[in-house]
């Protein structure tokens, strides 16, 4: 009788387990991207700093951009290795591959002078200010 009892309770401690990976794989799918590009925007008089978590992607797939304002980060990442069996059986897989971008309103950025660094997994743009001097470069008077 006990051991009908504790396969009873393994048999339903397993059906939990299973409606739980379930409703986790199906609402994964419905997470935003900007959930997996977690970022840190700062500023100071001199420039915006941006630090954006992009473990597991492959600094040649990652594209930066600055223009009208917006500084775009765009990664991409195609396969990865996945921990399937003999067999190629995977019970459970959470990575995530293809095309992920973020977008950042940052004005008034001296675009010759970003700098990007990509270590351990963390993206680190700094984007300085322009200055006046930089702001009248672009400027033309009118006769």
């Amino acid at each position: 009788m006990a051991n009908e009892l504790q396969n009873r309770n393994n048999f339903f401690d397993n059906l939990m387990n299973m409606r739980n990976w379930m409703n986790d794989d199906f609402f994964s799918n419905l997470t935003p991207v900007a959930d997996h590009m977690k970022t840190d925007v700062t500023e100071d008089d001199k420039g915006y700093t941006v630090k954006i978590d992009m473990p597991g992607f492959d600094k040649k797939d990652i594209h930066i951009s600055y223009a009208n304002n917006i500084l775009t980060v765009t990664g991409r990442r195609d396969t990865f290795d996945d921990d399937a069996d003999k067999e190629g059986n995977v019970l459970h897989s959470e990575r995530r591959y293809g095309q992920m971008s973020r977008q950042y309103r940052l004005p008034d950025v001296n675009r010759k002078d970003v700098k990007a660094q990509y270590n351990d997994g963390v993206l680190t743009i700094s984007l300085p200010k322009l200055n006046e001097k930089d702001d009248d470069e672009n400027r033309i008077d009118i006769d």
